[in-house]
Formats: structure tokens, sequence, C-alpha cells
């Protein structure tokens, strides 16, 4: 089990990994020393030897009480406190998992605002839930980011006014810092559950603390099996030897790709499923590596959906493109193709095959063609879709950001950029000082 990669279409030839490998082992010489900039931020590197186990079956019982006696959890949060849950929850999840019958639930319905600005969404999601059983978990280190503070200010007060003051605080869960900031405050004032955002995880690196652990298992996920997938992938990607750590040969490859003049990387996936996983991946490289005039523009595309629209440009347009394909193995549901008498679709010929197959076909025909338009590509390949390699695939894609941010030179761990808009915004509105 676990995750395979493969980078025999990538045109990286083998001296050039061979120039990459003291490169690679001093970055990996600075993270796991804690030496480099941005080691405050390293929990998630060892996170399996300081986890809150007391904790985290405090957050497993809270877990069942919103599964009993809720019909929808409110999950409300921005970047690393979103995309996270909502990327696993869709991933290993029914693919309606929303849409399903109350009557044939055995989870309520989880839903994500705060990452947006919009009254639309808000005034829609009311009218949705207003005569429902409702959870709301608000996820802020600080408590002041407008987007979920804002959102949050009108979920409390609806809270409030559905159940009651006293009963309202049982049903509003506060994940934030531990002993600091408004949200941690507001808590304590109306004695709201808390968890805790370690103080050494950023946001983008937290999808395995309670930001979003806790929504997961609401969902009815296995968070056990995706905790031992991590943790068990502490140990498989901790070899230096870039050759024995495919973690680093991905690292190593997409550092080789750019410096060649490929600074755009497109994510592909060929299930609907993953799309949530590209949009968790694209914030975790982009805000992590676009720093310095530096960093790999992360993009990503739905196969074979996108090729009807996308798959013109990446075969024939501008060549400053690398593609790596995340790639299922075996899916635990699929249906055959049957024959048909009129065969007006011209379908016969794959009369027997699975859908599977044929979009595995797809994939391969399009790498192919790929290829030879002259678009490296790159291959991580996952047995199953699964809890437990979905731990795994979380923790390979949050250490191969900070060994490739350490190779470019830039610390992976802040993200100054974010704070300008913020500060052109609230001048606009005119915040006070």
């Amino acid at each position: 089990m676990g995750i395979k990669f493969d980078y025999s279409n990538s045109f990286i030839k083998e001296h050039e990994y061979k120039n990459m490998e003291q490169i690679v082992k001093t970055a990996h010489t600075m993270l796991h020393n804690r030496t480099a900039q941005g080691s405050e931020f390293t929990g998630w590197l060892d996170l399996s030897l300081h986890f809150d186990k007391e904790e985290y079956q405090r957050l497993l019982m809270k877990s069942e009480e919103i599964r009993n006696n809720a019909d929808y959890l409110i999950v409300i949060g921005i970047g690393g406190s979103y995309l996270g849950a909502r990327a696993v929850i869709e991933a290993l999840n029914h693919s309606f998992y929303n849409l399903i019958e109350d009557d044939k639930r055995t989870s309520p319905r989880v839903i994500f605002a705060g990452n947006n600005i919009s009254g639309k969404y808000l005034s829609d999601l009311f009218e949705v839930v207003k005569d429902k059983e409702v959870y709301v978990n608000v996820i802020s280190k600080s408590g002041t980011t407008t987007e979920p503070a804002i959102a949050f200010r009108f979920f409390k007060k609806f809270m409030e006014e559905k159940y009651g003051k006293e009963k309202a605080r049982e049903r509003i869960i506060a994940t934030t810092d531990k002993s600091r900031g408004s949200l941690k405050e507001l808590a304590k004032i109306n004695g709201y559950e808390t968890f805790v955002i370690p103080d050494d995880i950023g946001g983008r690196y937290s999808v395995l603390t309670p930001v979003g652990l806790l929504p997961i298992a609401v969902s009815g996920i296995n968070t056990d099996e995706i905790l031992k997938g991590a943790f068990e992938a502490e140990k498989i990607y901790s070899n230096s030897n870039l050759f024995d750590n495919e973690c680093y040969m991905y690292s190593a490859s997409r550092q080789i790709l750019n410096r060649k003049g490929k600074d755009i990387e497109i994510l592909t996936n060929y299930e609907p499923s993953l799309s949530f996983i590209s949009e968790w991946w694209k914030q975790l490289y982009g805000e992590s590596e676009g720093k310095d005039k530096k960093g790999i523009y992360p993009a990503s595309v739905n196969f074979t959906t996108d090729l009807h629209s996308m798959g013109q440009w990446i075969q024939d347009g501008k060549r400053n493109i690398f593609e790596t394909n995340l790639i299922i193995k075996d899916l635990d549901k699929d249906l055959t193709i049957e024959s048909d008498d009129m065969d007006l679709d011209k379908l016969n010929y794959l009369s027997g095959k699975t859908v599977s197959y044929v979009n595995e076909k797809a994939f391969k025909g399009t790498l192919q063609a790929h290829v030879q338009g002259d678009v490296p590509n790159l291959i991580i390949e996952l047995d199953k879709l699964d809890e437990y390699n979905m731990g795994n695939l979380i923790y390979f894609f949050e250490k191969a950001c900070a060994i490739s941010g350490y190779i470019q030179g830039i610390n992976p761990f802040d993200q100054p950029g974010v704070e300008m808009y913020k500060k052109n915004m609230f001048k606009l509105l005119g915040k006070p000082e």
C-alpha cells in the first residue's frame, strides 16, 4: 500500500537527479533539524510524536454527538481552515454525499461557509437550514479574519434565536488558538467547546489537526485510518537519500523542470471526487512557494471533463507547463458496459468492459498525446482511494512542498503577500487603526 511516483515521462535524465542529491539532502537536514526559516511552523512534520490523544478522543465524542443530533454541520473557515476537510470529505464519501435522502443518511450534511464574502450565499444557506437541526464549527486562529468572522456573526445570531443562548452554546464549537485571540475569548465568554489549532502548524498544513479532523469525522470517515496513513508516511518519507524517497523525487522533479522554464504545474485527476484535493493542493503550493518573485504556479484540471476545454491548450499551447497526474489504481465502485442491439452510439466494441477500464485508457492515451506534445508528465499513483492512502497522500504533498520550498531558497511556511489585499480592503472600508 502507499504511493508510487513515476517520472519516466518527465524528460528528466538520471544525471539531473544526481545533481540534485546534495541540494535535497541539505533541504532535508534544514527541515528536520529545524534550522531554516519557518521552522517554528513544522509541527506537522512529526505530528505523531506530540499528537494530543486526549483531545482527539474528546473530538471523536463530539463528532458522534453531532452525528446523532444534527441534520447539518456548518463549517465556518477560509483557506486551510476549510479546504483540507472539504477535500477529504468529497474524496472519500459518496459523490453526492449532501444529496442523499434523510432516511438513508448516517451522518449530517456538511456545508462550508465563511470562505467568501457573499450575502447571497449566506442568505440562501439560511433558507436551507432554518427548519433543520444545526451545529456550527467555527475555525479561526485569531477570530478576526474577515470572511469567517462575518459568517460567524450571522450564524451566532441565528443559533441563539433558534435554540436560545443556553442551547446554542452546546451546538457551537470553536477550533482556535489554545490561549489567545478574539475567538478564544468569545468561546470562553459563551462557554463553547473548543479544540486547538497548534501554534506550530500553519493553516494550510492543518488538515490532520482538529481543523480538519472534526468535520471529517462528523461526515462518517474513519479518521483513525487517516492518521495511521499519515503517521506511517512520516517514517516512509524520512530517508534523506533522494533516490530512496519518492516524496523527495517529486520535489526534485518539480524543481528540475522549473529550472528548465516549466513554471506552471497542472495537477490532473481522472475522478470527479478528487477535484477538491486539487483545490487544497493549489493553496498548499501556491501560498507556500509564491514569494520573492519565485514559485511554480499551481493549476489543476479535471479529466476527462477538461480535455474538452483545456485539453487543446495543454496539447498545443505555450510549453511552459508540466503535468502531475494523480491516479487511483482501484476504486470500490464501477459499472460494466452492456451490449445494445441497435448500437446507434457505436459503443458495442466496449461491451463487457468497465467504465474504469475506459477511463484508464483515456488516461494512458492522454499521457501519450501530451508527452508527444512535449509536456513533461509525472505520475502519483495511489493503490486505493481510502482513508489510509489519503493520510499518506496528505503527508506526501505537505513534505514535498516543504522540501521544494527550501530548494528554491524561500520560506515555505509564511504568506506575507496575503496581507496586502487585507490592508487595502480595510482602508477602503474605513476600519479604525
